[in-house]
């Protein structure tokens, strides 16, 4: 019989009296030249917990046993196949089904029938509970090591976890340093790249070098887990909780909230002194990157704000020109006037809207009302159906096929009532574009900061600032109108949203909605 040899180890407190991968095979294979029944076809090696399912190389292993590559399989003990409910049951399941006739183990034997597979799904059991029961252990270790004022986890960079009192400790080489990247941050007048940058490179921070990590630069994201961290104040927060430490702290607590404000952390909001319409909306079309935005002030007192590439690529320096915010939102307002339908054409659009709307509702009422009789005519069938079969003047035979034809007839009919939907349903996101598409360039000369974003986020898309010079794609549908639109093109705008409204378009809902915040109740009514 063809078997599979499978080994597990797991490098968690649940494996650490268990035998590794290379001992458990070889003492299997021991075992195996005492059974002449077992051919040995395949052979996996896993280093992975089973406390919980998704073991790549396990359900590998079990979809080969489902195409009948192997009929068996070998291992260490029941617990090297499962600890959990879900690997145990796919185990007890495949016996059941045949897909395997036979598993052998080192230290626990097993036979194929029901007091045999009852024995196994005990020993499953009692794995998961041995693993549940670890878990628990150590989390109320945990817990009272918390509130003994001690981090039960990996001490963070600057101090160092001491083997021999369980503590922690300040790290001498690098305590001083991170107290200096610190007090660096407080004066406020550098960003957390520019502190990682001097660490770095001035004062030649690394990380502790470990067995298998460690010994490199603080990443950015580091340096934020560093600012962010309230251990370095003498605090604890463990499990939504907040305990004292008794480890030296390297700032106090006031030093640590004023770091905050200055991130901007949640809960402690950075104060903005500056807030741009477009950032984030904007590529640089040389290098790719985002396009940011900066107040400057001349010589005069006079402020003037300008977009620009945020330069943050590392491998290449752009040169993209600055460009100023009055000749941007010239650029955003010329697009704008070219997707912008007239007055007149607004007016026939809304009216030839208004005749369809009734004109689709008159149909649809004619259909409704068909399908409506349609339907009680159905029904009166089916109970005089029912009636003949009570007077013995159909068969059984009979009375069943035609009770089938006559649901699915109805069926038909309800089917047809439900896709008649609303009749003037996509008419008010209709009435809305073309109104929007009317007053788009008007409004966003006379708007805020936020209506000017919001306009421009929903009819432009895929914007690039070369040289100055913004490029604009109209997002659909909307359309760049080149010279007197016809009324036939016009028309065709309308009939895509009707087509994306009926499709349920995400994009095309989410652009209705922000449409919908620009208009006042009174000014819908009046669309």
């Amino acid at each position: 019989m063809n078997y599979f040899l499978y080994c597990r180890k797991s490098s968690e407190d649940e494996d650490r009296q268990i035998l590794s991968i290379e001992s458990q095979r070889r003492e299997v294979e021991r075992l195996i030249a005492a059974w002449p029944d077992v051919k040995i076809v395949g052979t996996y090696e896993e280093s992975q917990s089973a406390k919980a399912p998704g073991r790549p190389l396990f359900n590998e292993m079990v979809k080969r046993i489902e195409r009948g590559e192997a009929e068996g399989v070998v291992a260490w003990h029941p617990d090297r196949l499962a600890r959990n409910s879900v690997d145990g049951g796919r185990v007890i399941y495949l016996l059941d089904r045949k897909r395997l006739k036979d598993l052998k183990f080192a230290t626990f034997t097993f036979e194929n029938n029901p007091q045999g597979k009852f024995m196994l799904s005990i020993i499953f059991g009692y794995s998961k509970y041995y693993v549940d029961s670890l878990s628990e252990n150590v989390r109320r270790g945990n817990r009272t090591k918390v509130e003994n004022g001690w981090l039960p986890n990996c001490a963070p960079v600057g101090y160092l976890n001491d083997k021999e009192t369980r503590t922690i400790v300040p790290d001498s080489e690098r305590f001083p340093l991170v107290r200096r990247m610190w007090e660096v941050m407080l004066t406020g007048t550098n960003s957390p790249r520019t502190i990682r940058h001097i660490a770095t490179h001035e004062w030649g921070l690394r990380t502790k070098p470990r067995k298998r990590i460690g010994g490199n630069p603080l990443s950015l994201s580091g340096v934020y887990k560093v600012f962010t961290n309230p251990f370095y104040a003498g605090v604890i927060e463990w499990e939504g909780k907040t305990f004292p430490g008794k480890h030296k702290p390297m700032v106090t607590l006031d030093e640590f909230d004023r770091v905050q404000v200055l991130l901007g952390r949640p809960g402690r909001p950075r104060p903005k002194r500056h807030e741009f319409a477009y950032t984030g909306m904007i590529r640089c079309g040389e290098c790719g990157f985002s396009v940011t935005a900066e107040e400057r002030t001349n010589r005069y007192g006079s402020r003037y704000t300008y977009y620009h590439c945020s330069k943050r690529r590392l491998d290449y320096q752009c040169g993209q020109p600055y460009a100023s915010l009055a000749d941007l939102e010239r650029q955003i307002a010329e697009f704008l006037e070219g997707i912008t339908i007239s007055e007149p054409v607004h007016r026939w659009l809304l009216a030839t809207l208004e005749r369809v709307a009734e004109n689709e509702a008159e149909t649809r009422g004619l259909h409704r009302s068909s399908l409506e009789q349609a339907q009680a005519d159905v029904g009166r069938q089916l109970e005089n159906l029912t009636k003949l079969r009570l007077r013995d003047l159909i068969t059984d035979e009979e009375f069943t096929k035609q009770r089938q034809e006559l649901e699915r007839e109805r069926l038909r009919i309800a089917q047809g009532l439900d896709g008649l939907g609303n009749p003037g349903s996509w008419f008010e996101p209709a009435r809305l574009f073309v109104s929007f598409s009317n007053q788009a360039a008007r409004r966003f000369k006379a708007g805020d900061l936020h209506a000017k974003r919001l306009i421009l986020g929903i009819t432009g898309s895929n914007l690039v600032l070369t040289d100055e010079t913004l490029s604009i794609e109209a997002k659909k549908p909307f359309r760049r109108w080149t010279g007197t639109a016809s009324h036939s093109d016009l028309w065709a705008a309308v009939k895509d949203v009707r087509t994306l409204y009926f499709s349920q378009d995400p994009a095309f809902l989410e652009m209705i909605d922000k449409i919908e915040q620009l208009f006042t109740p009174a000014e819908e009514v009046a669309a």
